[in-house]
Parts: C-alpha cells; structure tokens; sequence
C-alpha cells in the first residue's frame, strides 16, 4: 500500500466517543474530530473525514473519503466478513492487550460451573440448605483453541489452579505455558478427554465452523467456552450436543447474531450461561493509545506494525 498522507480529519463511531474525542484532541491539537456513536455516523461524516476510528462498521454502503481504518477490538472481523473493507484503505487495529479480561471472564464461568453458583444462589433464594459435592480446576484438562495473547493469558490462569492446559493453533506451536501444542486438525483427538474447550481466536476463513459437528461429537461432557467469535463454533449444533451429552454446558459471550435474538433455545437453557459480548472491552486508554502509535508511524511514512494482514485475518 502506498504511503498515506498524514491523517488529518477522524470521525469516531463508538459509544465512548465523546470520551475518546476529548482523550485525542488533549494529545493532539492539530487533529479535527468528530464522534458520535456507530449508528449515528453519516455519509457526510465520512464524506468529510480521511479516517474512520471504531469497532464496528457504520451501517453506509461506503465508507466515503475514508483513506485509513482503525479498528479498536479485539478482533477486525466486522470489517472483513462478509464484504472486506476496500483494500485500498488501510486497515489497522489496537495494541491493547485483552488477554488479562478475557482470561479472567473465562476463568469467572469455569468457577461458577465447577463450583455450581449459580443452583446455589437459586437455593438461597429459596432458603433451601442444598448440600452436594463440588468440583474444581485444579486436576481438569483444557484444550485451548488459539494461542495468541488471549489463549496465552487462559492458559497462565488454569495452569496456575493446577489444570493441565493443551494448546492448538493453525501452525501447531505455542509459548512453553501450555503443556502440548497441536495443529487444528488435531482438535477431534484432543476434545474426549477435555473438561474445557476454550475458544480464544478471531474469525477468519479458516476458524469459521471449526467446533461443529465433527469436533462437538467427540466431545465427552466437556464444557464449552467461547470468548472468540460466535462463528467459529456451529452453534444451531449446541442444542443437540448438550441433549446428546457431548457437551454438559456452555459458556458463551460471543453469537453468530449479536444482540442473540430472543428466540434462541440458548436463552432458555438452564446448561447455557450467556453473556453480551463483554469478556474484553475495549479501554479508552487503549483505544486512544493505538490509534497514536499507528498515527505517529503513519507520519513518519511508515506502515505500521499493527497493519491488518488480510490474508490471515488479523
């Protein structure tokens, strides 16, 4: 891609756009801004702006004279599926690390399952005393799918309550925290004998519909936890593999529709603890450093490190 000219006119589209505009125009003075939240930004915003600074996509057929996208989340996946943002603008994301929020969301459901919380605030409620055997991560298995800065950052916290952690990735390799590194083709072999399926990677053309039906069925009680995208697991299967045993529960913070329609069974499902898409937000200070660090090499001609590879997805 060739060199952008210095970026000069950002419009925000975020729910904290007020607070992120103020951040950016303390630390940069020369920058005109505009914000307002994603459904709220219009043509004209874009016809006016050379970057575009948010999460998700604004419901316009384009994307105006928007020459730079800088994405704030975790993953880039809205602007890439299903119609990939033109490539003649530059495509960029934060360097926040969501590893330490996720990791702990991730941690929160596998204590409340173990530790089965939720029935004994329900007993509370009802003043039943409800004596009954708990379970622990200390002594589990977890198979950790992805082992990038979240998968990582999973694996520390399970491994430190004494589980055994199995981590798989596209090239088969991971940092020494996890006790095995495989290739994604070794998920079905990997699944009998977990007590955790971890779901850390972004969306891609590889990782859409990797936990389905081949994976899910050679799962045995193993418990199902998605903090990636709701598109890498086949979640119409979900009913199916908690009723047949494959899976004893699920937890679940990312869907393959967001908001989950109303009419989803996963609602209802008293094996299925839902959660709306909140296990790693984005910080004010983490958006507004990313999007300085990209800014500042941008200025210097240079393209920067966190530009997205296309190819890969991320």
């Amino acid at each position: 891609m060739k060199t952008l000219p210095a970026p000069h006119r950002i419009v925000i589209g975020a729910r904290a756009h007020a607070e992120l505009g103020e951040r950016l125009r303390a630390a940069r003075h020369d920058l005109e801004i505009r914000g307002s939240s994603t459904q709220h930004v219009t043509a004209d915003d874009l016809s006016w702006a050379d970057t575009y600074v948010g999460f998700m996509r604004p419901p316009l057929p384009t994307m105006g004279n928007v020459r730079w996208v800088h994405c704030t989340g975790a993953g880039v996946d809205a602007w890439l599926y299903p119609n990939e943002l033109s490539r003649d603008i530059l495509l960029t994301r934060t360097s926040e690390s969501f590893g330490p929020y996720i990791a702990e969301w991730v941690l929160s459901r596998a204590l409340a399952i173990r530790q089965q919380i939720l029935d004994l605030a329900e007993r509370q409620r009802r003043h039943e005393w409800a004596p009954r055997d708990v379970g622990y991560i200390r002594g589990s298995n977890a198979v950790v799918v992805g082992t990038g800065d979240v998968g990582v950052h999973v694996a520390r916290l399970f491994a430190a309550l004494g589980a055994t952690v199995h981590g798989v990735s596209r090239s088969g390799g991971g940092p020494a925290v996890f006790a095995s590194t495989s290739k994604t083709s070794a998920l079905r072999t990997l699944v009998p004998a977990a007590d955790w399926l971890i779901v850390t990677v972004p969306l891609t053309t590889d990782t859409r519909g990797l936990i389905g039906r081949d994976v899910l069925s050679a799962c045995r009680g193993t418990v199902l936890i998605n903090a990636g995208r709701g598109a890498v697991v086949d979640e119409g299967m979900l009913p199916e593999a908690l009723d047949k045993g494959w899976l004893s529960g699920a937890a679940l913070d990312v869907f393959t529709v967001e908001p989950l329609p109303a009419d989803s069974p996963l609602w209802d499902d008293r094996r299925v603890m839902v959660s709306p898409h909140i296990s790693g937000l984005t910080t004010v200070e983490g958006a507004v450093t990313g999007f300085l660090e990209c800014l500042e090499e941008i200025e210097r001609g240079q393209l920067p490190a966190r530009t997205v590879d296309r190819n890969r997805g991320y």
